[in-house]
């Protein structure tokens, strides 16, 4: 009361008048926060006596209490969550197994989901417009026209083979003018490890053909560049013909170029070409005109000729475009190789693309029984149509087929009248003139743009099976519920503990967790923002363009968080970990030796490395920078708030953003000591500002650095050459100190002691992590009246080291979760 009277009112907050009305949120959540600064010794200040341990339990629980019971009602009146629409991420899912098919691009057709509590799951930011139904009604049409079949006969699954001296893309690189860029960047015509000047200069034919096919076989084109304009090389005389399933394989392999002469050594030579002397990673992308790229798979060409096969899902009309991801990509004005030596510099050949498909499991397909059952098909009379059916009572086949599509579609018993409410609109279309599969496609959309599709409908109390079984798949799939789910909500049978303990691992088990994993961490960690900003191209031109290093990234966090759940490893490897997932360009830019080649493994970290745990990951490092400039603020509300679950005051309004000084005049450090003069300041930068600090030795890209980069006069560039082709301009800055002291008064040096300062608490690690998930699980966050099943969740999880996978099956068995 002496900070908190009706005079002092210090914070704005005068206790002497604030009413104990728990029925009004916003005096409640002031409660909340009351009653967690006494639990942690905020209140009454340090500099104040404090209470007994009698006397601090006694006040915690005389307001706990009735809050607790306030929550406990309305949760019984209401339900802890409320009603929602699926997220853009859920509804192309449930698009992609309803339909069977798995590459159905529909996210990006939809608007932005909003967020809440950090995720898109809570119906509070999830609103519904005119706009809102509108999208998903186009993206219901655009999925229902891409799975109904054009002809009535299966498409022939063709193979064909694609050279790469018959490619436009790659030979019209040849004929670079002075206004395009130079020929020395662009492709090489060669024959096995021989250059061929023939060709190159025009006075023999690109290829020998079929005349030849020995030959033919040995034919390539090669590259010393990464595929990025102008040298955007594709198999652009394919194209997909229907959107569906394909096999890919590849033919190429590595070659070494030679100088054009000892002055220019970094420029190749088209006729000096050697052995290649390394594998060199290859990243392939689906292209959509103009270039709309959609990552399909990565392999490694050796020096060697070697075939690699993807199996990919593409869509009708995109073709082929693959990148030798580690090399550079040449910017002008005057370019250098950064990977040249004096003898020479690496090259990929490409000989040929494989095309095998569409390739179908059976015909008519799945979409085409669920949508028309058997019903006889005609070819389209017009371009463009889908097939049509023969009905000879349409409106009895309408019904029949509606039926079965709703049966499908919804996540629980059809009644009739639902069923004839859609059996109208075909009617309707068919009144209209409509053929009978346009009308039933027009039914259909109305089935996936209906609330029993597009929303997740939940009552107050216990949930039934069937809403168990939809909370559960969107949960652990982020998808509707399979057959199996389906059965045992019928049966009654999913709610039994037993049960829904193996569903659990069952759906864990499943290769479409992977959807959960990458859509928990899209919102959890911000990993969706990957690509959001790019380094900047003077400070950071080693990073720049590189896209294989943001990919790898990504799928670094990825894969580590999937590791976790499949080990139920400990919550506090989130934290440090003495194993990370890592390909070579990967561990290069942690500078971690012995790991060679694309594919993504498992690897055992060296004693005391700065890396394990999300905090040093490089992708976690990117998405809490701008690409130009860190900033300990952003990564210590970062880590309070995403590691440690602890919130952040918002600043005070009207308070100008700190800028890093990229001249290096000053530091950052400077600059925060110099703000943090200010009382107001203080209080919050003293606890986010230290363990944004530890992080400071890490760069934009997560690159470690002991100096910071500057531009601009005061220092002598660093030697070295970019991505993009062109010299370091940056110099070597002041000094990083990443040291820092705790609120409590810890003090460390860098981010390992950090670390393991942070491990001193595993509880409230994976206190942090299921609440994490309770958000994501049921689209409402813990409350404070849900904080005693929270501890008891805890409680039974820790004989296990707070297992991942431990705090999911116990989440699911918790009337948290069964519980609207």
């Amino acid at each position: 009361m002496d900070c908190h009277d009706s005079d002092t009112k210090k914070g704005g907050l005068d206790l002497s008048s604030l009413p104990f009305d728990l029925n009004s949120p916003k005096t409640f959540d002031l409660w909340v926060k009351i009653h967690d600064r006494v639990r942690d010794g905020e209140m009454p200040p340090k500099k104040r006596p404090r209470p007994d341990s009698v006397a601090l339990k006694t006040f915690l629980d005389a307001i706990a209490q009735p809050m607790i019971q306030a929550d406990e009602g309305r949760a019984a009146a209401e339900g802890r969550a409320v009603w929602r629409r699926l997220n853009r991420y859920e509804y192309e899912n449930a698009l992609r197994d309803l339909l069977h098919a798995p590459g159905l691009q529909i996210k990006d057709r939809l608007p932005e989901d909003g967020e809440s509590h950090r995720f898109n799951k809570d119906g509070m930011a999830l609103s519904v417009s005119h706009v809102q139904i509108a999208s998903y009604l186009d993206a219901a049409e655009y999925a229902l026209r891409e799975v109904t079949p054009n002809q009535t006969r299966q498409p022939p699954t063709v193979v064909k083979r694609y050279y790469a001296r018959e490619q436009p893309s790659f030979y019209g690189k040849m004929k670079f003018s002075v206004m395009n860029g130079s020929p020395e960047r662009a492709t090489f015509p060669l024959l096995g490890d021989q250059a061929q000047p023939d060709v190159a200069s025009g006075n023999a034919p690109l290829t020998v053909g079929d005349k030849d096919p020995a030959t033919r076989e040995k034919e390539s084109f090669g590259v010393v560049a990464s595929t990025y304009e102008p040298i955007e090389i594709r198999f652009n005389l394919f194209t997909a013909p229907v959107s569906g399933h394909y096999k890919l394989r590849f033919s190429g392999y590595t070659f070494w170029a030679g100088p054009r002469d000892e002055k220019r050594w970094w420029v190749p030579d088209r006729n000096k070409v050697t052995h290649g002397r390394r594998s060199e990673p290859i990243t392939v992308y689906s292209e959509t005109p103009p270039r709309e790229l959609r990552w399909l798979g990565t392999f490694d060409f050796s020096p060697d000729p070697s075939v690699h096969e993807l199996d990919v899902y593409l869509l009708a009309g995109e073709t082929i475009q693959p990148d030798a991801a580690r090399l550079f990509r040449s910017r002008p004005p005057a370019w250098h190789n950064p990977l040249a030596e004096k003898d020479g510099q690496p090259g990929v050949a490409y000989q040929w693309m494989e095309v095998q498909g569409p390739i179908y499991d059976q015909w008519p397909t799945s979409a085409q029984k669920l949508m028309f059952g058997g019903l006889p098909a005609r070819d389209p009379v017009h371009p463009g149509e889908g097939i049509d059916v023969v009905s000879k009572d349409t409106h009895a086949d309408a019904e029949r087929l509606l039926r079965n599509f709703m049966h499908a579609a919804y996540r629980r018993p059809v009644s009739d009248a639902e069923v004839q409410r859609f059996v109208a609109v075909a009617d309707d279309a068919m009144k209209s003139g409509d053929r009978f599969a346009d009308a039933m496609s027009a039914a259909y959309s109305g089935v996936l743009c209906s609330p029993d599709f597009v929303c997740i409908q939940e009552r107050p109390g216990r949930l039934d099976d069937y809403a168990i079984a939809s909370r559960l798949s969107f949960f652990l799939i982020n998808s509707a519920p399979d057959a199996e789910l389906r059965e045992l909500a019928e049966s009654g049978q999913l709610h039994r503990p037993d049960v829904l303990r193996k569903q659990v691992d069952r759906l864990l088990n499943d290769p479409k967790s992977r959807r959960f994993v990458d859509a928990f961490l899209d919102y959890w960690l911000d990993l969706r923002k990957i690509v959001a900003t790019a380094p900047d191209s003077a400070l950071y031109p080693d990073y720049y363009l590189d896209d294989l290093l943001t990919e790898s990234a990504e799928q670094e966090t990825q894969l580590f968080f999937e590791d976790l759940i499949r080990r139920d490893l400990p919550s506090s490897d989130i934290v440090s970990s003495d194993f990370t997932f890592l390909n070579e360009r990967l561990a290069t830019h942690y500078g971690i030796p012995g790991v060679s080649g694309v594919a993504m493994r498992r690897v055992e970290l060296p004693p005391d490395s700065v890396r394990g745990g999300l905090m040093t990951m490089a992708s976690v490092l990117k998405v809490t920078a701008n690409g130009t400039t860190t900033s300990p603020v952003l990564r210590g509300v970062w880590i309070r708030e995403r590691i440690l679950g602890r919130p952040t005051p918002p600043p005070p309004p009207n308070l100008p953003a700190i800028e890093p000084d990229i001249r290096g005049a000053t530091t950052i450090r400077a600059q925060l000591d110099k703000h943090r003069s200010a009382a107001s300041c203080a209080v919050c930068h003293s606890k986010i500002d230290p363990p944004g600090f530890a992080l400071e030795n890490f760069d934009v890209m997560g690159g470690w650095r002991d100096t910071y980069r500057a531009l601009g006069d005061g220092g002598t560039p660093v030697p070295g050459i970019g991505h993009n082709g062109q010299r370091f301009t940056f110099h070597n800055g002041p000094a990083v100190d990443a040291s820092a002291t705790l609120p409590d008064g810890c003090s460390f040096h860098d981010v390992r002691e950090l670390k393991k300062l942070l491990l001193a608490d595993r509880r409230q690690i994976a206190r942090n992590v299921l609440q994490q998930l309770i958000v994501y699980s049921t689209g409402a966050a813990a409350r404070f009246g849900d904080r005693p099943q929270v501890e008891a969740i805890l409680d039974r999880a820790a004989p296990r080291q707070y297992g991942v996978r431990t705090l999911i099956r116990e989440l699911v068995q918790s009337d948290l979760f069964q519980c609207k």
